[in-house]
């Protein structure tokens, strides 16, 4: 039985450049780092960058992406440094709470968010989602 999510990996083309993307602008944590890749926590979750040659040129034309969870008292200072940073973002946000939506350098697919499950099923519920039902 699956109980959570073990890691996270990224194919990323400049290890370097991914390293100082996710360590200094995300703030996650560096724990191992070798020549083609690198372990990273974001709160408990592990995320691994493995250098690749066939890592991605662009983002993917679907709504798949990665939510890293923030406080809401540190969403906006976060939110502006990585505007000021230069972050390509992919879409606006539509949905309950604050979400900013944006690219790593390899064109991966972020979200910084902050709320619950509890709360997106209350917004949802009260936001008549067609055929929404809470199971």
């Amino acid at each position: 039985m699956i109980n959570g999510i073990n890691h996270i990996t990224f194919a990323v083309k400049d290890l370097n450049k991914s390293i100082h993307f996710y360590v200094d602008l995300l703030k996650l944590k560096l724990v191992a780092q070798w020549d083609k890749g690198a372990y990273l926590l974001a709160g408990n979750i592990w995320i691994a960058l493995n250098l690749d040659e066939k890592a991605r040129k662009e983002p993917n034309q679907d709504y798949t992406h990665v939510a890293f969870n923030v406080l809401s008292t540190d969403f906006q200072q976060l939110k502006n440094e990585l505007e000021i940073a230069g972050v390509k973002t992919f879409k606006e946000n539509t949905s309950e709470g604050d979400s900013f939506y944006f690219l790593d350098p390899d064109g991966h697919k972020l979200e910084l968010h902050y709320n619950t499950i509890e709360d997106r099923l209350k917004w949802a519920k009260e936001n008549d989602w067609n055929t929404f039902e809470i199971k």
